[in-house]
């Protein structure tokens, strides 16, 4: 086997700093020096690593009202979100290209540009020398998570080359949006990345189910919660009480493209999964199914997509 036809890669399975923006950064750069130094070339982090996913959290919201505790909740979410550019991007850009690898992190962005009250859960592509290569925004936040993040558009389904071929993904239970998926399988992905909060038995089945219609490998990136790692000062952190302290078991994954395990899943405990690709078997996978060649049917079957920003804003 060719080195080129091989890439390594680690999957970070580790719980934020919940909402304290610069002590997450700290701990993402940590993770990074750690994965690279083992030899990992793309690391991969979890859903809203920067700076929460905010688990067990109603944030004051019952249909018709909102309390004003959780509105101060709400706003110390909103001030531990990170915005694009800013000093923290740029501390980890700096920890990046120290270490020349690829970087896929996922955090909660904040839009500092026409509405600076709404946060996306977004997913940031990094290359080796730091440079920020391109994001996507999740299209549809899950149940009451629409209760604090906007929705994203077209123009963020992104998918960036690499010397591995094409990496991109879809956030959580974006990947059960089939013309969602599809848009990915167009772009020509190689790696596709899913990283979720979903711990479910059932998130590893749609795992091994993208990986063989995609004819991909997948990497799924969660983070493992207790309840001891929220701050206790919050407003509503009574809200917490009746759960039980493991809040996220994890389940962080790497999958082949004939939906084999390479590695995990990983469950209750942070770590780091590694794995060598063999790239030449995207193309040897798709000897008998190729989603976009031979199984595609354009005679049947067309796919729009609308890759345009949206915005309200007069430009």
């Amino acid at each position: 086997m060719r080195s080129e036809d091989v890439v390594r890669v680690g999957v970070i399975q580790a719980s934020s700093v919940m909402m304290d923006l610069e002590r997450s950064v700290d701990k993402a750069c940590r993770l990074i020096e750690e994965a690279a130094a083992n030899g990992a070339q793309l690391i991969v982090f979890p859903e809203a690593f920067l700076s929460g996913y905010p688990r067990g959290l109603s944030f004051g919201t019952a249909v018709g009202m909102r309390r004003s505790d959780g509105r101060k909740d709400w706003g110390r979410y909103w001030r531990s979100a990170v915005s694009i550019p800013s000093p923290q991007m740029q501390r980890l850009s700096s920890a990046i290209s120290q270490v020349q690898v690829y970087v896929v992190m996922g955090i909660i962005e904040r839009a500092d540009h026409g509405s600076q009250g709404t946060l996306y859960g977004t997913t940031v592509y990094f290359g080796p020398n730091g440079e920020i290569l391109g994001k996507h925004r999740k299209l549809k936040p899950t149940a009451s998570e629409r209760l604090i993040w906007g929705e994203g558009d077209g123009s963020t389904l992104t998918v960036v080359d690499s010397p591995y071929g094409k990496i991109g993904g879809l956030i959580c239970w974006e990947n059960y949006m089939p013309l969602a998926r599809a848009a990915m399988y167009e772009k020509g992905i190689s790696i596709y990345i899913t990283p979720t909060a979903d711990a479910r038995d059932t998130w590893q089945a749609t795992l091994q189910h993208i990986a063989c219609e995609g004819r991909c490998f997948v990497l799924s990136s969660i983070q493992f919660m207790t309840k001891d790692m929220y701050p206790t000062d919050l407003a509503c952190y009574k809200e917490l009480e009746h759960l039980s302290n493991e809040l996220c078991r994890g389940g962080s994954a790497i999958i082949d493209p004939l939906g084999r395990y390479l590695q995990g899943p990983l469950y209750n405990e942070e770590g780091i999964l590694y794995a060598d690709l063999d790239l030449t078997q995207i193309e040897e996978s798709r000897f008998d199914f190729d989603a976009t060649g031979h199984y595609s049917r354009p005679d049947v079957f067309t796919l729009v997509v609308n890759e345009h920003p949206q915005s309200n804003l007069t430009r």
